[in-house]
């Protein structure tokens, strides 16, 4: 879609002179932006090296004339959405219908008034406008819905492996006749209680992504990334504990712009794709640089078994394609990720050689 601060681009094709120089000034005189051509074939070329958002055209012209100009604009799926006005001395009704089965969206005669053809550049503009305003609703509409269908996809492969889990397990709990000792039973309710938390988590990441989706605008600040890893260690506690992690982290790190809660819940989905990836015994490394066009990138390293470049053609995948990919625990989290990262005005991606570990990173702009 066009930049709706830039004036409107009008090209003006007209072989007579005295024409378009008025046009021209009185068209400049409102704003728009005017570029006057004096023959078809160079108005065609102008449309097509630079896409104009109206185009005023003569009809009687040497070479070309106008209705096989506007035929021609028309057939060519780069130009054929711009309104072409005809402005013509021809005043027959044969001419009109010609002028509108070749494809214009106006017609008005010669000698013409100015303010008139202002009023009709203005409207078609206006409709012009709403037209695209409305392809770009459909646009996100149907994307809306390819990322739905992605969801329902996706939510119900990670919920039914937790879900068959629990129910189960907890059936061989409660049967009455069960031989099952104390420490089997324990066995049993730390698998039930893995996979809740694991259905939570889920649970956890559409509601961040539903956040995310209605936020337009957020408060983005200076961060404290020292301040917000700490309370990701703190969440991510029992975890690091539970497989004795080691995670090195640098003294200071550079400043840059963002919304805390979300950069928080990057270095959270990074973190724990780093433990749940990581070697035996695992060891992390946090870390940032400076990049060029004052962006910071920010990196976790984990000293896994790596990705292949297929793997990695997969991860960060646009929610539409979730479902048809298959990248063991990864999927939704990294979309996310993603999906925060843009919306923060960074990117996303990965580094890594099979046997050598990976690193995720993301970026930011830079902060004084």
């Amino acid at each position: 879609m066009k930049d709706t601060n830039k004036p409107a681009d009008i090209l003006v094709i007209d072989d007579t002179l005295a024409n378009l120089k008025v046009l021209v000034s009185m068209l400049d005189q409102q704003g728009y932006s005017v570029r006057p051509v004096s023959s078809g074939v160079a108005g065609l070329r102008a449309a097509q090296l630079a896409k104009p958002d109206l185009i005023l055209l003569d009809i009687q012209m040497p070479e070309m004339d106008g209705f096989a100009v506007c035929r021609q604009l028309k057939a060519n799926g780069e130009t054929d959405d711009i309104p072409v006005i005809f402005i013509s001395a021809l005043g027959d009704i044969q001419d009109k219908v010609k002028a509108f089965q070749a494809g214009g969206v106006d017609y008005i005669t010669k000698p013409f008034q100015l303010e008139e053809v202002l009023m009709r550049v203005e409207t078609h503009l206006e409709i012009q406008r709403l037209r695209r305003q409305d392809q770009l609703r459909i646009r996100e509409q149907e994307q809306l819905i390819g990322e739905l269908d992605a969801f329902a996809h996706t939510v119900a492969h990670d919920l039914k492996n937790p879900l068959t889990i629990i129910s189960i397990y907890a059936q061989l709990l409660t049967t009455k006749n069960s031989r099952i000792n104390e420490e089997k039973r324990q066995q049993l309710l730390q698998m039930i209680e893995q996979s809740a938390s694991r259905m939570n988590g889920i649970i956890e990441s559409l509601l961040l992504l539903a956040s995310v989706r209605k936020m337009d605008e957020v408060a983005i600040e200076p961060l404290s990334m020292a301040d917000i890893l700490t309370e990701v260690q703190a969440r991510q506690h029992l975890l690091i504990q539970e497989h004795e992690v080691e995670i090195r982290l640098p003294d200071t790190w550079p400043h840059a712009f963002g919304y805390a809660p979300w950069v928080e819940e990057i270095w959270v989905n990074y973190v724990n794709n780093g433990i749940k990836y990581g070697g035996r015994p695992c060891r992390i490394e946090l870390g940032a640089d400076i990049q060029p066009e004052g962006m910071v990138r920010f990196w976790v390293k984990d000293n896994g078994k790596g990705l292949t470049s297929e793997e990695q053609a997969k991860l960060f995948t646009p929610f539409t394609q979730l479902g048809q990919v298959n990248v063991e625990g990864h999927g939704l989290g990294l979309s996310i990720v993603r999906r925060i990262v843009e919306k923060l005005g960074g990117m996303v991606g990965v580094e890594s050689t099979p046997g050598q570990g990976s690193l995720f990173f993301f970026t930011l702009p830079q902060s004084p």
